[in-house]
């Protein structure tokens, strides 16, 4: 599913969390993870997101998660799929409203915390949440089952990568509390963006990581250096 030119890498963090510098983010971003108010951020964060990632050309994406605010949405939940496609459903839509009302539109989605690592493995939570957003395009990790169910929906899907987190021997990201789960150093998540722009479409860098924009300065840089045009992976239709 590694769709893009393999010269051009896209280049994405998660914003409107009210944890880290957005505008920094958005200097250096090409697409945006909007939180939609359900692990964090409201109306007034979305709204401030939107506007100067529309004045810049950066990509909004639907940010979608458990309704969790008191776990940053990393809480592993079970919620039934006619309650989850609902959710999904409502922020998108608040989403979609507030980038329509900035000059802006809503191009992709993906899930956040405990809901992007269920739906890569639950069929169920995966429907639901593709239920949920439309026609929308999907990012998320290569392998993951949310991913070939969009691509056989006939949406777009792309594959992105974590230069600022560790993988497990099975592909999956190490959770957060093992060691090693977490890269600082921003030349070393420069290196590993680097590496892991020859097989995704978008490499991520966490947007409530202490030195976020640092990390993300350092990561585009390198990326330029080694000969890549950073630009958005995603059109007006995906």
């Amino acid at each position: 599913m590694h769709s893009s030119d393999p010269r051009h890498v896209d280049l994405n963090a998660d914003l409107g969390e009210e944890v880290t510098d957005d505008a920094g983010l958005l200097e250096v971003v090409t697409s945006a993870n909007v939180a939609c108010g359900f692990h964090a951020g409201n109306e007034a964060v979305m709204r401030a997101v939107c506007a100067e990632a529309v004045r810049r050309g950066v990509a909004l994406g639907a940010q979608v998660s458990y309704d969790d605010r008191a776990g940053f949405g990393r809480v592993a939940l079970d919620v039934a799929a006619d309650v989850l496609r609902e959710q999904v459903a409502e922020q998108v839509g608040v989403l979609s409203e507030i980038a329509a009302s900035e000059g802006g539109a809503v191009v992709y989605l993906k899930p956040h915390g405990a809901l992007y690592h269920r739906v890569a493995v639950d069929e169920v939570q995966a429907q639901a949440v593709l239920d949920g957003s439309g026609d929308l395009p999907v990012l998320g990790m290569p392998g993951s089952l949310l991913l070939r169910l969009a691509a056989g929906r006939g949406r777009g899907v792309r594959l992105e990568g974590f230069p600022d987190r560790g993988y497990a021997a099975s592909g999956g990201l190490l959770p957060r509390d093992q060691p090693g789960a977490l890269v600082s150093d921003p030349a070393q998540v420069a290196r590993r963006a680097v590496e892991l722009s020859a097989s995704v479409d978008s490499v991520c860098v966490h947007g409530d990581s202490p030195g976020a924009v640092d990390a993300a300065r350092a990561v585009r840089r390198s990326l330029a250096a080694a000969g890549l045009t950073v630009e958005t992976c995603w059109s007006s239709t995906g």
